[in-house]
C-alpha cells in the first residue's frame, strides 16, 4: 500500500454508491418486496425502523468499506480493471460468503442470502470501479 494513492474524494464517492446501488437494489423495482417477504416484514414494519440509525450506520460502514478497498488499491498501477476485479473478489470471496455463512446459521433463505450478498457484490464492483478509475 502507498498512502499518497489513497484520497478521501473516491472513497466518499464510492461509500456514497452503496447508497444509491441500494436504493435501486431494495426498491420494489428489483428485489424490495422479496427482500421484505424474506424478513417477515410489511412496508408498515419497515417504515418503523429507525431511519438515523439505519442510515447514519450505513454511512460509516460504507466509508469503512471503501476506505478499506482504496487500501487495497493503493498502488500507482491501479487501473479502472483491477478495481472491478478487486471489488468482485472482496464482494464474492468476502463478504457474500460471509453472509452466506451467518444466513445459514440463522436458518435464512437462499433467496434472503441471494438478495443480501448480491447487493453486497455488486456495490462492491461499483466501488472497486470508482477507486480503480479515479486516479
Amino acid at each position: 500500500m502507498k498512502p499518497e494513492h489513497v484520497h478521501l474524494l473516491p472513497i466518499i464517492a464510492a461509500a456514497f454508491s452503496t447508497f444509491l446501488l441500494g436504493d435501486l437494489w431494495y426498491s420494489p423495482l428489483l428485489f424490495g418486496k422479496a427482500w421484505l417477504r424474506e424478513n417477515k416484514l410489511t412496508e408498515a414494519d419497515a417504515s418503523r425502523i429507525s431511519k438515523p440509525r439505519a442510515f447514519g450506520g450505513s454511512a460509516v460502514f460504507a466509508l469503512i468499506m471503501a476506505a478499506n478497498l482504496a487500501m487495497f488499491l493503493a498502488d500507482e498501477k491501479t487501473t479502472l480493471a483491477w478495481g472491478v476485479a478487486a471489488g468482485a473478489l472482496a464482494g464474492v470471496g468476502w463478504v457474500a460468503t460471509a453472509i452466506a455463512m451467518i444466513g445459514l446459521f440463522e436458518g435464512k433463505s437462499w433467496t434472503y442470502i441471494g438478495i443480501n450478498a448480491g447487493y453486497q457484490i455488486v456495490a462492491f464492483i461499483i466501488m472497486g470501479a470508482i477507486l480503480g478509475g479515479w486516479r
